[in-house]
């Protein structure tokens, strides 16, 4: 019996019967990065029903993990007459579940299921803050932003934060109250599997070379993500043209795709990347382990994030990270010794410390070898997902006190 199941089963309240959890999402592209937390909720005992926006995405996940599936549309962005629509639709679907506890994260099922959660009157339910798209909004946008951001967690029980800086930042925007933020453990939504991501060379990583056409001895930047303006693309290609000029048989890996988001990048922007002869655009890819073992640094020059899993699974990769002080991304890195941290928005500061590390080979092999020590200490699957799941079975113990307060006490800010 794993950790995460003899935690779960000492609790009489879910022994007694399987719990019914509803985990819900905006876009079933997002099922990929919650497959082992899923996985940890039905192996714990839960009943786990995952709702998100219709595609084929959502039903092979759902067969594949052997759990139940709701597709329910939701636009990303703004959009007053379709969110209610959307409401309606999730209310309803609550009301017909019944479910013990419900899980909404992601913007916008973040704000639509923790509001028809409430209606519903589901007796425990939490607001994953993965983190906060305002922080790059202005003006009217940014207000509507922070709006929903304080009625998604005023409808939640809690409000549990992917990070510590996460968590001061919504604290200090006054999104919720600090008795209903939570950090379970030290952060992360899942975790890093530390075997699946772990350090090379081996024969794919020379194959995977050889395959892109890249020199054994060439210096490689990656990138793993959406490429948007708030990941900091832009600012990564200016630096890496800088780099062109000293290095240039260097080149950049870009595992990720264009996403047609709010933040999408320019036209422009989007060529210069497809047809640069040293850049490497890999387009949307399902198993991003081989690719971190092609990487030299991996910079991410992100505006915001909650905390990155990106950069965990290079650091566990072996890989020293680039990334910024933004909220989210500076807890992913310990500074100079898992990588280096630079003010987002500064090109010349990310080239400077990409220079710094692909000239000192000796230091980027003992900042990787610290890195993956770090993970596996801190960020490791196991641990992550035994503090989260342990966590929800004292909120269901806790599930009459919930439905009668609406709140959680303040002494448990943090498992």
């Amino acid at each position: 019996m794993s950790a995460i199941a003899a935690a779960v089963l000492m609790n009489p309240r879910v022994s007694a019967r399987r719990p019914l959890i509803v985990v819900g999402i905006t876009d079933p592209q997002t099922s990929l990065i919650l497959r082992s937390r899923i996985r940890a909720l039905r192996a714990a005992g839960f009943r786990v029903v995952l709702v998100s926006g219709p595609g084929p995405l959502l039903d092979s996940f759902a067969t594949e993990e052997g759990v139940e599936a709701a597709a329910v549309p939701m636009k990303r962005r703004i959009a007053p007459l379709a969110d209610l629509i959307s409401l309606a639709r999730l209310w309803l679907l609550l009301r017909r579940l019944k479910p013990d506890m419900t899980e909404f994260g992601t913007p916008k099922a973040g704000l639509l299921g923790s509001v028809a959660g409430f209606l519903a009157r589901v007796p425990v339910r939490v607001y994953l803050l993965r983190g906060l798209r305002l922080e790059t909004a202005r003006g009217v946008q940014r207000r509507i932003l922070l709006a929903a951001e304080r009625l998604a967690a005023r409808c939640s029980h809690i409000v549990l934060c992917n990070s510590r800086s996460l968590l001061e930042e919504a604290a200090s925007l006054g999104i919720a109250p600090r008795r209903k933020l939570m950090l379970a453990g030290e952060g992360s939504s899942c975790g890093v599997d530390t075997e699946r991501f772990a350090p090379g060379p081996d024969e794919k990583e020379g194959d995977l070379r050889q395959k892109l056409g890249i020199a054994p001895d060439a210096p490689v930047v990656g990138f793993v993500g959406r490429l948007t303006r708030d990941k900091g693309v832009p600012e990564l290609i200016e630096a890496f043209r800088g780099l062109l000029e000293t290095m240039p048989d260097a080149r950049l890996l870009l595992v990720g795709w264009f996403d047609e988001s709010e933040d999408a990048l320019d036209d422009a922007l989007r060529r210069e990347i497809a047809n640069h002869p040293a850049i490497v655009c890999t387009g949307f890819v399902r198993e991003t382990a081989p690719w971190y073992r092609v990487m030299d640094v991996m910079v991410l020059p992100t505006w915001r994030e909650g905390l990155p899993n990106a950069v965990l699974e290079a650091a566990s990769s072996g890989v020293p990270v680039i990334t910024t002080l933004a909220t989210g991304s500076r807890d992913a890195v310990v500074p100079e010794v898992t990588g280096l941290l630079v003010p987002p928005g500064h090109p010349e500061a990310i080239l400077e410390a990409m220079l710094m590390l692909l000239r000192d080979e000796p230091r980027r092999r003992q900042m990787g070898r610290a890195a993956r020590q770090w993970v596996i200490e801190h960020f490791a699957q196991e641990r992550v997902l035994e503090s989260l799941v342990v966590l929800y079975s004292d909120l269901l113990q806790m599930e009459e006190m919930l439905l009668a307060a609406d709140s959680v006490p303040a002494a448990r800010e943090s498992i």
